[in-house]
């Protein structure tokens, strides 16, 4: 079987970390079991372009127990866990092509390894596979017939060729279902950035000023947690609503530039680029502490870093110190990448259950119904959302009342008032 990993001989080790995360994830767990009995996704060829965790691992394995033919690389340059990656080749059959720490050129190559199995679907999270079918490889695209989507760069990416119409496929936004971006952007990314900075850092949080930028649902979880340490917020946003959110609930709310002089840690959590740049790095105070949490390493604007500054070194694992002209130090984690995959381990496991349930189940929903769809972005069916919901909330030993007949009527009717 074709790989390419960093060390297979890791893989016992990272089977171990496998079936820890399995254990907290009881939703996925459940829809393997019925997976592997229906065989629901019997003859499809999948490509898959995700962080290499031990929460994909077991995406990837209820995704062959329903009868796929999976092929993995990683969609960012540092997320890949190693041992994982060798296990996934050696317990359970499936082909990696991912190495933490991996240049740009391997990182494409591997890609390329994953289309090279001629796919029917992609799961993306970022669309760097719709990307290089769309661009390199449109050879492959009549044999494609739908793929999934995770992030919500991703799904911005895809919504804007779709309205260019150069989307050749439909792909289903699993970003957009509320057991997805309500749950996993705001717990699982505000605990696991946070994760991230302290494992790259060691800093202590209280007493901190903390600048965020966005206030989406990432920003959000972001802020609340680093409150919640006892750091002083700062909130940066362009929209003014949820600028104004942001301010009533409680945390202060600034440009960038003002942002700049007084905050001492950054994270930013747009998805968009060049968040803090240029004019910002000359105003920064000596010790700065720049993190990404949004998704692709164009949220600082690194090449004015590079240029402002007169040397750089890593001082610490992931944490990287450029010298300024002035003698200031500003500090640069996961080479500006994802910070909670980069220097930790990502989202715990019991929040990713939620996000893979819908892909799984979202996979399956387009299998059903793959001979109505035109070429377009797809959200996840309202009713499966609240499915992987209940689900997860029995797996928590929570049980919640449904409505009765009378208050559903009541609820869709006119008639009554006061």
């Amino acid at each position: 079987m074709k790989h390419d990993v960093a060390d297979i001989g890791l893989a016992d080790a990272g089977r171990l970390k496998i079936d820890w995360a399995d254990r907290q994830m009881p939703v996925l767990a459940g829809i393997r079991e019925r997976f592997a009995a229906e065989r629901p996704l019997d003859g499809w060829r999948i490509a898959a372009c995700l962080h290499v965790t031990a929460e994909t691992a077991n995406l990837v394995r209820t995704l062959a127990d329903g009868g796929a033919d999976v092929v993995l690389c990683s969609s960012n340059p540092l997320s890949t866990q190693d041992d994982v990656a060798a296990a996934l080749v050696v317990h359970h059959g499936i082909p990696v092509f991912a190495i933490k720490g991996e240049d740009r050129e391997s990182y494409y190559a591997h890609i390329g390894a994953a289309l090279d199995h001629h796919p029917h679907i992609t799961m993306d999270d970022g669309a760097d596979l719709v990307n290089e079918l769309h661009t390199n490889r449109t050879e492959l695209l009549d044999a494609v017939v739908g793929g999934t989507e995770e992030t919500t760069t991703g799904v911005i990416r895809l919504r804007a060729m779709a309205a260019a119409d150069k989307l050749r496929y439909p792909v289903v936004a699993v970003n957009e279902a509320l057991t997805k971006h309500l749950f996993d952007n705001r717990y699982g990314t505000g605990q696991s950035a946070i994760d991230g900075v302290l494992r790259a850092t060691n800093i202590l949080f209280a007493g901190k000023t903390v600048v965020v930028g966005g206030y989406g649902w990432v920003g959000r979880g972001i802020a609340s947690r680093a409150h919640g340490m006892g750091a002083s917020v700062v909130v940066c946003e362009v929209d003014p609503v949820r600028a104004l959110e942001a301010a009533m609930d409680g945390y202060r709310v600034m440009n960038a530039a003002d942002s700049a002089e007084v905050g001492e840690l950054f994270i930013s959590g747009t998805g968009n680029l060049n968040v803090w740049g240029v004019d910002h790095f000359p105003v920064m105070r000596d010790g700065a502490i720049l993190a990404n949490a949004g998704h692709f390493n164009d949220e600082f604007e690194l090449g004015a870093l590079e240029e402002q500054s007169t040397s750089n070194r890593e001082v610490r694992p992931f944490t990287r110190e450029y010298l300024m002209a002035d003698g200031r130090r500003i500090y640069l984690l996961a080479d500006g990448r994802l910070v909670n995959l980069g220097a930790a381990e990502g989202h715990p496991a019991m929040v990713m259950d939620m996000s893979f349930a819908d892909q799984a189940l979202g996979l399956e929903w387009l299998r059903q119904n793959i001979d109505e769809l035109a070429p377009a972005v797809y959200g996840i069916p309202d009713d499966l959302d609240r499915e992987v919901a209940r689900l997860k909330l029995e797996s928590m030993g929570i049980l919640i009342d449904p409505m009765t007949a009378e208050q559903k009527a009541y609820s869709e009717s006119y008639e009554s008032g006061t």
